[in-house]
Order: C-alpha cells, then structure tokens, then sequence
C-alpha cells in the first residue's frame, strides 16, 4: 500500500503551507486583514496536522521532499509593498494547491479503501483547504488592481 507516500505529502505539506501563512502575515503587517486571516489559516493547518497522527499511525508515513522544494522556491522570504503582497499570496496558493490535490487523492484512497476515519478527516480538511483557496483567489483579485495599476 502506497498511502503513506500521500500520508507524508500532505502532513509535510500543510507544515510548510502553516509557516508560510505565518510569514506571510509577519511581513505584511502593514495589511491587517492579510495578517488576522494568515494566522487564521495557519492554525487550520496545524489542526490537520493533528488529525493527520491516527492516519499516521494506522498507515504510517513516507518521508518526501516535495514540499519543502515549493517552499524553497516559493516561501524564502515575504517580498515588499503591493506587487510584493501579490506575489506572496500567489506563493501560498501554490503551496495550498498542491496541499488540495493531495488531501483529494487521499479522499479517494479512503473512498476506495471504505475507511470511514480516513475519509472524514481528509474531506473536513479538504473542505477548509478549499476555504483557503476561495481566500486566496478573493484577494489576489482585490490585490491585483491596486498593484499593478495604481501602486508606483
């Protein structure tokens, strides 16, 4: 069974995606609403990481490297004013895809397995990793206008 390869993705996953929303907000204070739903969404990630422990000791864990080279590459550091903002928030959607499609293969792991745990742990973390998601599009639009055409 190869679940633990999947197991490893996303629990390795969501901690890169809970540090880069918390660098996020550290470096765009200036964006109160940036800061309060980073750190918001953070702590989402934490909480799969914690219902994630069953699922590891059920089926273990395959270490993978994956995420940490998204992150590398896209979370080294926050960038600086409107553009900087954008691109940040262009990063963690990266990072939060790659976190979605990894719950979603692991929802239809549960689904063909009939283990009931797994699958409700993997769709109520998927279901907020779609939350994350929807956020992270809504503002990336409300962000694009004000960076591209009136920030200098």
């Amino acid at each position: 069974m190869q679940l633990a390869v999947y197991v490893g993705l996303v629990h390795r996953g969501e901690q890169m995606l809970a540090a880069s929303f918390r660098r996020v907000a550290e470096g765009h204070g200036d964006e109160v609403d940036v800061v309060h739903t980073c750190i918001a969404l953070a702590s989402w990630c934490g909480a799969h990481v914690s219902h994630l422990a069953p699922v590891i000791e059920r089926y273990g864990e395959q270490e993978v490297s994956e995420p940490e080279r998204l992150h590398a590459n896209a979370m080294g550091g926050t960038r600086s004013g409107p553009v900087g903002l954008l691109r940040d928030l262009q990063d963690l959607l990266l990072l939060t895809t790659f976190v979605h499609s990894c719950w979603t293969v692991i929802v239809q792991a549960a689904q063909g397995a009939r283990d009931e745990e797994l699958l409700e742990i993997a769709q109520n973390c998927l279901t907020e990793t779609n939350r994350q998601l929807t956020w992270l599009t809504t503002r990336i639009k409300q962000a694009a206008p004000q960076a591209l055409l009136v920030a200098k």
